[in-house]
């Protein structure tokens, strides 16, 4: 915003020193008049002790004329003096006292250029420019994390979405100088590349639109979520043996049914998915409390170390070494599952089992938080892997 130039905070505060230093000199003037000055006498004094007209006088009493042309030239060069200590003392002091505040102007100019990784770090005990400094090196860190976070998902974004453009590409290369090859083959490995972009790039949007919070919020119970959620993918559990059991109590929660499907679809997915090959289970259970309620899905399988639990949640993450290649999805399961529970204002824990496999545990408030946004209603997202 362009603005018109005007007085620096440096020397409005040397001003108004200046006229404070001033205006206390002038009451204190003012003082003297009003309390002492006019109770004596206008005009001066003189008497003795004997009547005798030649004897010189012993008493004189100046009078208010007399005090008052003595008094004013003084009290005029002690304004000036009060005043010049004023505009030097405020300038000096001012100059002291913003000295933290110009530090903070010069990173934030650095931070407007592009550079996130300076920090003030002021010195000192606490006080409002301290507290200012610390809260805008902390914005600073988090900027810097967030900042690297998004050029790390955008890399990989691109990276993902490169993928089956290429196996495309490459596979149209091969059909044009192989015209014998069997083109249901070639369609079908289309269809499959394809169908994997899609799926990609609807995650992507689910994942944008957690973020961004746009959706309306409602009453939700917990417990049918779950239930629907492993009743559609009941065939997939079937496929890899594994037996999903639900449980628990009515669980009401505040937030977006769809989007809390979509949670609960994609916990129960990678709870099927990187269950054992065959003899698993996979349990789906809700609890219910005064201002939060919870569902969390627990499966069998690999014992996994505490390091790839911390690291489930970022995009692109499949957990390398328990995932098969045919069902590895496009690795934003979690990501997408974290990026909807922090909307809802909620709290997602990954616990690895002593016996092996793993517990997610999603609890969200009961009620409707502050600052719920309230804007038109998406269409329920597809399920994402």
């Amino acid at each position: 915003m362009d603005r018109e130039p005007g007085l620096s905070v440096r020397l409005k505060f040397t001003l108004s020193y200046a006229a404070v230093v001033l205006l206390t000199g002038a009451l204190l003037l003012a003082v003297v008049w009003v309390f002492l000055l006019r109770y004596v006498p206008a005009d001066a004094f003189v008497g003795s002790h004997s009547d005798s007209p030649d004897e010189f006088p012993s008493m004189f009493f100046p009078g208010r004329n007399d005090l008052i042309r003595a008094f004013v030239p003084a009290a005029i060069w002690a304004l000036i003096a009060l005043l010049v200590i004023g505009l030097v003392g405020g300038w000096v002091l001012a100059g002291r006292m913003l000295g933290p505040l110009r530090r903070i102007t010069a990173a934030t100019r650095r931070v407007s250029d592009g550079s996130l990784s300076h920090r003030i770090e002021l010195e000192g005990r606490r006080d409002e420019f301290r507290e200012l400094a610390d809260g805008f090196d902390s914005m600073l860190d988090r900027l810097e994390a967030q900042v690297a976070e998004q050029q790390r998902f955008a890399a990989n974004a691109s990276h993902e979405l490169r993928t089956p453009l290429a196996i495309t590409q490459t596979m149209l290369e091969v059909a044009q100088s192989e015209p014998a090859r069997a083109d249901d083959e070639l369609l079908e490995r289309l269809r499959t590349v394809n169908a994997r972009a899609i799926e990609l790039t609807e995650a992507l949007l689910v994942l944008s639109r957690a973020d961004r919070r746009s959706f309306d919020r409602e009453r939700v119970d917990l417990s049918l979520l779950g239930e629907e959620a492993a009743e559609t993918l009941l065939p997939l559990a079937e496929k890899h043996g594994v037996a999903v059991e639900t449980e628990g109590e009515i669980a009401l929660a505040f937030g977006s049914p769809p989007l809390l499907l979509q949670t609960v679809t994609n916990l129960v997915h990678n709870a099927i998915v990187h269950n054992l090959s065959s003899g698993g289970t996979v349990l789906i259970r809700t609890a219910a409390g005064a201002e939060t309620s919870r569902i969390s899905v627990e499966n069998t399988g690999e014992q996994i170390s505490p390091e790839l639990v911390s690291t489930l949640t970022e995009p692109f993450r499949r957990g390398t070494g328990r995932i098969r290649s045919d069902q590895a999805g496009v690795g934003l399961g979690l990501a997408i599952v974290q990026s909807i529970v922090t909307a809802h204002d909620g709290a997602l824990d990954l616990t690895a089992l002593p016996d092996g496999g793993l517990r997610a545990t999603v609890v969200l408030p009961t009620g409707n938080p502050a600052g719920a946004h309230r804007t038109s209603r998406p269409n329920a997202p597809d399920r994402e892997r």
